[in-house]
């Protein structure tokens, strides 16, 4: 593995949770540094963190929020 992409994947401490926990990934990353987008969308992927998970996060705490008002009222 290159040393940049060894660089951002220690700088994002998502990444290298998800590479110490699917390890087959040091063996695609050492072979084709190109896979690193494939390994960055797995990783967003199983961590919830694209953007619409993001915002479908936040929508659920507001309605979470709008329910206990309401209850207590």
């Amino acid at each position: 593995m290159n040393l940049h992409l060894q660089f951002k994947i220690k700088e994002n401490p998502n990444y290298l949770r998800y590479l110490r926990q699917n390890s087959y990934w040091y063996k695609i990353l050492n072979r084709n540094p190109n896979q690193f987008k494939k390994f960055e969308e797995e990783a967003k992927k199983a961590y919830h963190l694209f953007k619409i998970d993001r915002l479908e996060q936040a929508i659920n705490t507001f309605e979470m929020l709008e329910k206990i008002l309401g209850t207590l009222k």
